[in-house]
């Protein structure tokens, strides 16, 4: 009897972690079933060009995953019970409520936005964290005249991204940003003098130090500030699907699955997450952020360890870790901050169209990667270690890997 692995969700992480294990379990062996509400492939990190108007290349995931050994069902997602190793979904195609068993999860149903309980945003903001949200704020868009504000709040990469990408795309409109903090302090000197420099140049105003306390139709409140705007994007930081809280998972505060160092669930082992739906100590046990960053090395962990506990080969443990924030401006500009292992800006910073360059370059990569899931790597496919009554055998050995695994 096969082993049957299921995937859910399609995102980046979910993809990667796919593909990657079709690489490295023998056909035979294995029936793995990707879950996705979509049929294709999503880059989460264009959304805000998607925005304004900018067309993205289509990626189905039928084609993609073709001649793999990964199938492609396409259900939403609506439940877990992990005590009895199921998954309850919705199939897109008519079949109704199904209950899919499993012998290994991976979870990677990823984030959405974080409206964070401040009145009117779920009624009068867009958000930017998915297709839908990102076409609805395009259509939005296309119809103000010139002169009109529009408002996004967020001083992160998000907040940052949109802003720019708005204020690039339609420079007869009005943009104003606001940051709860300094506007970009997480920045060294240099990179933060760029971020100034370019948010001046396309004529963005910038409020900081201002927390929104309620988004009405047509304008946003910061303490006792109003602040117009004809349309409000809120881009203050992400929050994780409620299923795996819902469930006998073990969580964290925000609502991830709490993993080990391999990305599988300290509760339940047959599960893994990976993603945004994953807590993740990082350098110095600090959490890691929900970003692709992150996201893809956690992929590449869980994968080879599940390969790893199915066919007794090497356990990887390894470290992951950041180098860089990568931070488009617009399409001519951007902004690469060099970063500490933990994730703290370091006096180093690239700047202006080459940054621009090299930031294009990583979202390529990183759509190209998903896109080819066979490809760029050596395939090696390993048949599974079986006890001697037939029963899969995991976690047969647990040596550690010396290779370490980066987040760029």
């Amino acid at each position: 009897m096969q082993h049957r692995i299921i995937v859910l969700g399609a995102g980046y992480t979910g993809a990667i972690t796919a593909g990657r294990l079709a690489k490295r379990l023998h056909r035979a062996d294995v029936a793995i079933t990707l879950v996705n509400a979509e049929p294709d492939f999503v880059e989460r990190v264009r959304m805000h060009q998607l925005a304004v108007g900018q067309e993205l290349k289509p990626r189905p995931l039928d084609e993609m995953f073709a001649g793999t050994g990964v199938e492609v069902k396409l259900a939403e997602v609506t439940g877990i019970d992990a005590d009895r190793s199921t998954v309850t979904v919705v199939d897109a195609h008519g079949a109704g409520q199904q209950e899919l068993e499993y012998d290994t999860l991976v979870y990677a149903l990823g984030s959405g936005w974080n409206p964070q309980g401040v009145p009117g945003t779920a009624e009068h903001a867009h958000e930017i964290s998915g297709r839908r949200g990102a076409l609805r704020l395009r259509e939005r868009l296309a119809r103000l005249d010139a002169g009109q504000p529009v408002v996004v709040v967020g001083g992160g990469l998000t907040g940052v991204e949109a802003a720019t990408e708005i204020a690039e795309t339609r420079p007869d409109l009005d943009v104003a940003l606001v940051a709860r903090g300094g506007f970009g302090d997480w920045l060294s000197d240099k990179g933060r003098a760029h971020l100034r420099k370019v948010f001046a140049g396309l004529g963005i105003t910038v409020h900081e130090h201002a927390a929104v306390t309620a988004v009405e139709v047509d304008h946003v409140l910061t303490g006792g500030t109003s602040v117009r705007a004809a349309v409000t994007v809120w881009a203050t930081g992400f929050a994780v699907h409620p299923i795996a809280a819902a469930s006998t998972l073990e969580v964290s505060g925000t609502g991830q699955i709490v993993v080990d160092a391999t990305m599988r669930s300290v509760s339940h082992p047959d599960v893994y997450a990976v993603g945004d739906a994953a807590f993740v100590a990082g350098p110095g046990d600090k959490p890691l952020r929900m970003s692709c960053a992150s996201g893809t090395p956690t992929a590449w962990q869980a994968a080879d360890a599940i390969a790893a506990r199915l066919t007794g080969g090497k356990l990887p443990t390894v470290p992951i870790r950041y180098f860089q924030q990568c931070i488009s401006l617009g399409r001519k500009e951007g902004l690469i901050q060099l970063v500490t292992a933990d994730d703290r800006a370091v006096p180093k910073a690239l700047t202006g169209r080459l940054a621009a360059l090299y930031k294009e370059a990583i979202c390529k990569g990183a759509a190209w990667s998903v896109a080819h899931p066979t490809v760029g790597m050596p395939v090696r496919r390993r048949r599974m270690v079986r006890s001697a009554n037939g029963a899969d055998q995991v976690g047969r050995t647990e040596r550690a890997d010396s290779a370490v695994k980066t987040a760029v």
